[in-house]
């Protein structure tokens, strides 16, 4: 498998403080000017991926191993934080540029040695985290690249992320459950950051791989875009797509690009739909430990139309109806825009942001959270309400009875009493 790009010159100084030039890179993966875009930039002139990476990507420090394998204790495994397909991620610090000031803490990935994949994703993240600059995106500080007869290093070194994941806080019941506002802030910022990859730069960038685990809160819950390793570069202008192996996760990859291997931002709005249903019912994409109707969310989530009374049984009950059901009801509509099966029905991800600000802006203008009114099961309240009304006329029938009774044993009694009267002798 040929990987995206290649870098010119295997040695380089220890000393070396700058991202490595670029080769001419694989006709297949990057068609020089020719990206579809849907930014303001010039269509006439549009540069390409790696003419981009030379002009920005010198910012990326270059790490030796034993730098990053001192930044992690030899990479200790008390300091491992996460695992995934790529390999292992640690908590680390290392030195300011200058060699001056505290150190800094970050997250060192180190890729698998057997994984060629990996490589190709190691090169991509490079690549277009070399080129991007977004709040909403995770910042690449550098990265390690070492050939040696111990075999291939590829290390990655970002900013250090303390609140982990997205994924983390909606189905770790260790964790405190996220408020509806902070999960809305938080689905908000990821938006952003893939309309920032959609329409935002000189080329177009689809993500592919987005999902609750990739979006990483800093320690104020400001979410961050992690993990480009499946990214891609948009369609060529005139082209609707980019045709590529099928790649990504499964419960959120697009059932268009799934069957046709068809890749365009459509793809992005669709895993973002599956993400808002996420953070709606606090359940994942894929569950096997439900009963079988229940497995994919996005089919179970079909038999609770938003407008419907019984909707909120969906609604992550860890909020404990601390909601505005309106909110989650438009929420959950634009879920199913996200979700539509025709790509072309499905919004932008510019479209979904403002979706996005303006439920957020009738929230806040709205009165304080009260406890929803269709938060029971609606339909058997419906059954049992002409009872809760026939109350009090069926307790009445009951008194009035009993008063009868009493009346009767009354007049009994005192028919009793005066014929025993009656036979005393004097």
């Amino acid at each position: 498998m040929k990987c995206f790009f290649y870098f010119k010159g295997k040695s380089r100084s220890r000393n070396q403080r700058s991202a490595p030039e670029l080769k001419e890179q694989q006709e297949s993966d990057f068609s020089g000017c020719s990206r579809t875009v849907a930014s303001s930039c010039s269509l006439t002139s549009p540069r390409s991926v790696p003419e981009l990476y030379e002009e920005k990507a010198h910012h990326l420090r270059v790490f030796s191993f034993t730098e990053l394998r001192q930044a992690t204790q030899d990479f200790n495994r008390l300091l491992k934080i996460g695992q995934g397909g790529f390999g292992s991620v640690f908590k680390g610090s290392i030195k300011p540029v200058d060699g001056n000031g505290d150190p800094l803490v970050v997250a060192i990935k180190q890729l698998s040695q057997d994984g060629l994949q990996g490589h190709k994703q190691w090169l991509a993240e490079v690549q277009f985290l070399g080129i991007v600059e977004h709040p909403n995106l995770v910042k690449l500080i550098g990265y390690c690249a070492v050939d040696g007869s111990r075999g291939i290093q590829r290390l990655l070194v970002y900013e250090y992320m303390p609140n982990r994941s997205l994924e983390d806080h909606l189905f770790n019941k260790a964790l405190p459950p996220l408020a509806w506002k902070t999960r809305l802030h938080i689905v908000l910022g990821a938006a952003q950051g893939l309309a920032y990859l959609h329409e935002g730069l000189e080329v177009q960038i689809i993500y592919r791989d987005f999902k609750s685990s990739n979006v990483l809160l800093d320690k104020n819950f400001h979410p961050k875009l992690s993990d480009f390793g499946l990214a891609r570069e948009g369609p060529e202008i005139g082209r609707t797509h980019v045709s590529t192996a099928v790649m990504g996760t499964n419960g959120y990859a697009a059932p268009d690009y799934i069957e046709t291997g068809h890749l365009t931002a459509k793809s992005d709005v669709w895993s973002l739909g599956v993400v808002l249903y996420e953070i709606l019912t606090g359940r994942r994409s894929l569950e096997r430990n439900r009963s079988r109707s229940e497995h994919k969310l996005v089919e179970w989530v079909k038999h609770f139309n938003p407008d419907s009374k019984k909707f909120s049984l969906i609604i992550d009950p860890r909020l404990e109806n601390q909601y505005p059901i309106n909110a989650a009801r438009k929420l959950a509509k634009l879920a199913d825009t996200c979700l539509a099966m025709n790509a072309k029905d499905r919004p932008s991800m510019a479209e979904v942001v403002n979706s996005l600000k303006e439920i957020i802006k009738s929230e806040d203008n709205s009165q304080p959270y009260e406890k929803s009114p269709d938060s029971v099961i609606d339909e058997p309240d419906m059954e049992r309400e002409p009872e809760k009304m026939e109350a009090p006329k069926s307790w009445r029938r009951r008194m009035s009875h009993l008063q009868k009774l009493g009346e009767h044993v009354d007049g009994a009694s005192r028919r009793r009493f005066m014929i025993m009267q009656s036979a005393k002798v004097p």
